[in-house]
């Protein structure tokens, strides 16, 4: 039996507090890095996070699709958006896009069914 998408994502978050806790400058630098990133400039918190999914997906990062998925459903994304970036991501990056793909979608699918 596989683990759920929402538990690999509470270990993640636990896994960083404990990385933040030996690094607190560097935690403290990326966090404002983000800060500055998501609350500038003209797009949107959505239009970022559907980049940072589509990114996350091709370098094959299973801990960021899950963090970007998850930002997804709170900034009011849809699964059909969702789709469509998907869609965006395999064909930038082939066949090793389309097995990421699929995990976003599971991720999207178990959180939203939550």
């Amino acid at each position: 039996m596989t683990e759920g998408y929402a538990t690999k994502i509470t270990d993640m978050r636990k896994e960083l507090r404990a990385l933040n806790a030996l690094v607190p400058e560097t935690a403290k630098g990326f966090g404002g890095l983000s800060r500055a990133v998501k609350d500038n400039g003209p797009l949107s918190v959505k239009e970022k996070e559907y980049i940072a999914l589509g990114m996350s997906v091709i370098l094959r990062c299973e801990p960021c699709i899950n963090f970007h998925v998850e930002a997804l459903m709170k900034a009011g994304a849809t699964r059909e958006e969702l789709g469509d970036v998907l869609a965006m991501a395999v064909q930038m990056g082939g066949g090793p896009g389309l097995m990421y793909a699929g995990h976003a979608l599971a991720c999207w699918d178990e959180l939203s069914a939550a």
